[in-house]
């Protein structure tokens, strides 16, 4: 099945397209095909016993390939006496029948309704530069004439690069009047002008517009035919624009991918789409290392698994460029399958795919090459969704659960507004009962999130062994957190707080959260929660920061800015007292953002520390009223506390082995107040 890329990339389309046709001089014909490339689409449209017009001939051969097929009732209008007399020494003696005369189309003097074909090669794109008044009012006679001259049930055939402004010339003409519209994409063009390096790959299409008579209150029938024969009917002038645009923007990346490496400037990526669908198929990120070798460039494609793109290694660009070192390739297409899309396994993939990834090749690499496919495993992986919601903080969610690494089951909570990121997982384990059943349970020693590690090294250096302790976990999600805090500290009472209801109830169907004498969840503002806490003098031993941010592109993920507000962290102050520990998981990748944030902490807190996660954007703040004199007692506090952490954990038989590499922890602690 052909796919229908739309591209992500940011560029000028306006700048782009003037230079084109700047560097197009006098040769338009050559760079849409010649009659090898057209004759698929224009025998589909024109039959031999067309009556056919060809308006701005030129010095075309198309006509000429024409009659020598069969069609043989063409007349060739051109407004150069000079090409008309040069065709007909060139055609006549050959061709007897066919007719040239010199004309302007824009006011023939045919008969009305004496043809059944218009066909116009270029012509359109050569009258039309621009959409200035003049140009517009030119082009409005020049249809006005096209329709005079084609009988009722006869076709414009168009051939063109659709430039915007044509396009919305062509659309606002034609459907108008009640003729059927249809835009169809000419691949063997296409192919032929990147071939040759001349057209630079870029889109060559058939638009046809088949007339009828114009009926009251009847809506004008659009068409596509943009991948492959599917047909794909639309609802608005609109949608045929934005096909058409997206097709346009991402054939010009490919030809940029095809005309030479991309490495130093980051990666291109496209959605893949079936042509019936508004939803992606696929993704696919483009990335170049340096090469020396002039020819011989090797390429593959890596189909990530369902489940695992959300791993680093596959849904960042740091991830994907070690991906590609690996590898060991110049170029690597990484492939992500989307949720909510049928895959029947890694060779019907690598076959649905063929022809988009050949199209991302890098120079040198002939069209006949065969693309590597690698991937994890042999299979595309496995995802099942066991729930849908709505949540009215973060819009529609599911649950899932997928097959990830050695064949471990994990459970997860998407947001579909941001569904390159895990809100949540659980790692899943099978129990086994009599008679062969099993069921699912949480494996509640799992932290899938390796910041949630170093939080609760925060935790147990604000409590101590054998004393009752209260934290407040303010951000509750899948409540995982929150269940290793129960289980790993017996003496500890937990207060989670979250504004969303939808994520308690998440958490305790699909998540196993159990609120029981030592955890509460209470489903309000966090903000609020901690400023009455602190108006009614609520101490807590530690207070833990895991919240998101609903504003995108703000920089700061983790978390929302009221949250770091001076008023709000004097609050958090009363609140852990002298001795508690405020813990903070920020992920922010503006530096000046983060350096104020900072700033604000120091200003509020008289000590605080830091730890950045390795290879995530997870920075973990821990924050004191007390003054550490010394950089070594920072560190020899967090020491005892994550070695702490690992005796209970495997105390608790949550964790087998260490959960955290306390030297490593240690050495990488930033003490800045």
């Amino acid at each position: 099945m052909s796919l229908l890329p739309k591209t992500h990339e940011d560029f000028s389309q306006k700048e782009y397209w003037n230079a084109f046709f700047k560097k197009r001089g006098t040769k338009a014909f050559e760079w849409y095909g010649e009659y090898p490339e057209l004759c698929g689409l224009l025998h589909k449209y024109i039959k031999p016993k067309d009556m056919i017009l060809m308006i701005g001939c030129g010095n075309s051969t198309l006509s000429a390939d024409l009659y020598d097929v069969g069609y043989r009732h063409i007349t060739n209008i051109d407004i150069s006496h000079i090409v008309i007399r040069q065709m007909q020494d060139a055609h006549g003696k050959d061709r007897p029948d066919m007719v040239y005369q010199q004309m302007d189309a824009l006011n023939m003097t045919f008969n009305d309704c004496k043809f059944s074909v218009v066909l116009d090669k270029g012509t359109l794109d050569a009258l039309m530069p621009d959409d200035s008044e003049d140009v517009k009012n030119r082009i409005d006679k020049l249809f006005q004439e096209i329709d005079r001259v084609l009988r009722i049930g006869g076709r414009y055939v168009c051939i063109s690069l659709l430039q915007e402004h044509i396009l919305v010339k062509l659309l606002d003409f034609f459907p108008t009047a009640g003729w059927m519209f249809r835009v169809c994409r000419c691949m063997e063009a296409e192919q032929k002008s990147a071939e040759s390096g001349e057209g630079a790959g870029l889109p060559v299409f058939i638009v046809v517009c088949t007339k009828f008579k114009k009926l009251p209150n009847v809506q004008p029938v659009l068409e596509v035919c943009l991948a492959g024969d599917h047909i794909q009917r639309v609802g608005s002038p609109e949608e045929v624009r934005t096909s058409v645009k997206s097709l346009q923007q991402s054939s010009m990346v490919c030809a940029r991918l095809n005309r030479g490496s991309v490495a130093g400037n980051g990666e291109v990526y496209l959605d893949l789409f079936r042509p019936d669908e508004t939803t992606p198929r696929y993704t696919v990120h483009v990335l170049d290392q340096p090469y020396a070798r002039e020819t011989g460039r090797r390429f593959a494609a890596f189909i990530v698994p369902q489940g695992r793109q959300t791993e680093w290694l596959f849904s960042t660009p740091e991830g994907r460029a070690t991906l590609l070192k690996s590898a060991g390739f110049d170029r690597l297409a990484v492939v992500a399958l989307h949720r909510d899309q049928k895959y029947d396994g890694l060779d019907a993939v690598q076959e649905e795919l063929a022809d988009s990834i050949l199209h991302l090749a890098p120079p040198g690499l002939g069209q006949n090459t065969q693309i590597p496919f690698l991937s994890v495993g042999s299979d595309v992986g496995r995802r099942e969704v066991c729930y849908r919601g709505h949540s009215q903080m973060s819009g529609d969610f599911v649950v899932e659960e997928v097959e990830g690494d050695g064949g471990h089951l994990f459970r997860r909570l998407i947001f579909l507004s941001n569904q390159g990121v895990v809100q949540s997982e659980a790692r899943l384990k099978l129990l086994k009962f009599r008679k062969g059943k099993q069921k699912k349970v949480i494996d509640v020693g799992y932290l899938a999130c390796e910041h949630h590690t170093y939080m609760i090294v925060g935790v147990a250096l604000a409590t101590r062994d054998g004393t009752e302790s209260n934290v407040a976990v303010i951000g509750l999600g899948g409540g995982g957190l929150c269940t290793f805090l129960q289980h790993c500290f017996q003496k500890v009472r937990i207060t989670a707080v979250d504004i969303d209801p939808a994520m308690l109830e998440v958490a305790t169907e699909y998540f196993d959260l159990v609120q029981d004498e030592r955890l509460d969840v209470y489903i309000r503002d966090g903000a609020q929660f901690i400023q009455q806490a602190a108006e009614k003098g609520t101490q807590f031993h530690a207070i833990l920061f895991d919240v998101d941010s609903k504003t995108p592109g703000a920089g700061m993920s983790c978390p929302p800015p009221q949250f770091l507000e001076p008023l709000l962290l004097e609050d958090i102050k009363k609140c852990i007292g002298h001795k508690g520990v405020f813990i903070l998981n920020i992920v922010c990748r503006v530096s000046d953002l983060r350096e104020k944030a900072i700033n604000n902490l120091k200003a509020i807190f008289k000590s605080v520390c830091s730890y950045k996660l390795e290879q995530e954007v997870n920075e973990i703040i821990f924050c004191t009223n007390y003054t550490f004199e010394e950089k070594v007692m920072w560190k020899s506090g967090i020491e005892d506390a994550a070695k702490r952490v690992n005796i209970l954990a495997k105390k608790r038989k949550l964790q087998t082995e260490n959960l955290v590499d306390v030297e490593n922890l240690v050495k990488s602690l930033n003490i800045t107040a």
